[in-house]
């Protein structure tokens, strides 16, 4: 007998010896060997018809057989066990053995069908007798096991969570798995797979590293954005091959801006400086040329009316 402190929906009982001076589990005895399980009530209507039976030969009859048996509950008023479902082939070997048995309370109202109330149901699988649990039962069960779940839940993400002053609330990063069978997983298309365990950490100064890339790549696309390998792109399938047109127009390329050709003539004209006479008249002279170090000596104009051959003094 199963302890009374252990709900009756958690016990498993079974009696393989009584099954067997019953000739085993059928529909005259399903009944009976359920009697004698801790699921039975010893003051249903089930054990006042055995009792009497058992010392009145004008009951004895109603216990041959099930039908008759339950013939004789339907009569009475009161809390009684019967079968509610057998099994469709009841030979032996045959069949899945699953006999469903019903606690019910029954009261006769005259005139009108009785009135059926069913307080539980129990299965019989082979010599097991199991109790069907209620759904008041279920729901608390899981209840329980949510409640225990978010309670476990809420700590947990206090631990992955830090803050500081400079970034606020942040989360740490979770470990690699330890389990080798994850570790092994290969990855599906779109799937990602468990990062390996020996996988090379970033270094702590990976911010600026990818600041960089990341403007070095902006640059390379800012420069060389408007170039493709393929200018005619191949289409088609195996064996018909063709150039089509990529509908892209060349973007003009940017010249560099054209500089002012360099002036070689080293010759230029040089602003005369204003003269002393009243006339106004300029006097034209000669350009200095840069490499030009030294002066030339002056040469004295002669005078009119020398005889030709002289020389002026």
């Amino acid at each position: 007998m199963a302890s009374r402190d252990i709900p009756l929906d958690e016990v498993q009982w079974h009696h393989p010896e009584l099954a067997d001076s019953m000739q085993g589990i059928h529909s005259n005895s399903v009944l009976f060997y359920f009697a004698q399980s801790p699921f039975f009530d010893n003051t249903s209507n089930n054990a006042v018809v055995a009792n009497q039976a058992m010392f009145s030969s004008a009951m004895y009859q109603y216990i041959t057989t099930r039908e008759a048996f339950e013939g004789r509950l339907k009569t009475m008023s009161g809390v009684e066990f019967i079968v509610a479902e057998q099994p469709a082939q009841m030979a032996p070997g045959t069949g899945t053995g699953v006999w469903v048995i019903r606690k019910q309370t029954r009261r006769k109202r005259p005139g009108d069908d009785d009135e059926i109330t069913v307080h539980a149901t129990y299965y019989v699988v082979g010599y097991n007798i199991y109790m069907a649990p209620t759904f008041a039962s279920i729901l608390s069960f899981r209840l329980a096991t949510i409640t225990d779940s978010l309670r476990k839940c809420f700590p947990a993400a206090d631990e992955v969570r830090k803050w500081s002053p400079a970034q606020g609330h942040s989360y740490k990063a979770l470990p690699a798995p330890s389990n080798a069978r994850e570790r092994q997983l290969a990855s599906k298309e779109a799937t990602p797979a468990p990062a390996p365990e020996g996988q090379a950490k970033k270094p702590a100064h990976s911010g600026t590293l990818d600041a960089r890339l990341a403007e070095q790549s902006f640059m390379i696309q800012m420069q060389y954005g408007g170039e493709y390998m393929d200018e005619n792109p191949i289409t088609g399938k195996p064996g018909e091959f063709h150039l089509s047109s990529t509908g892209r127009k060349e973007r003009p390329r940017t010249r560099p801006p054209t500089l002012n050709p360099l002036t070689t003539n080293l010759k230029t004209p040089v602003a005369a400086k204003p003269s002393d006479k009243k006339d106004g008249t300029k006097e034209a002279k000669t350009p200095k040329t840069p490499n030009s170090g030294i002066s030339k000596p002056k040469r004295k104009k002669t005078k009119t009316g020398l005889t030709p051959g002289a020389t002026p003094s």
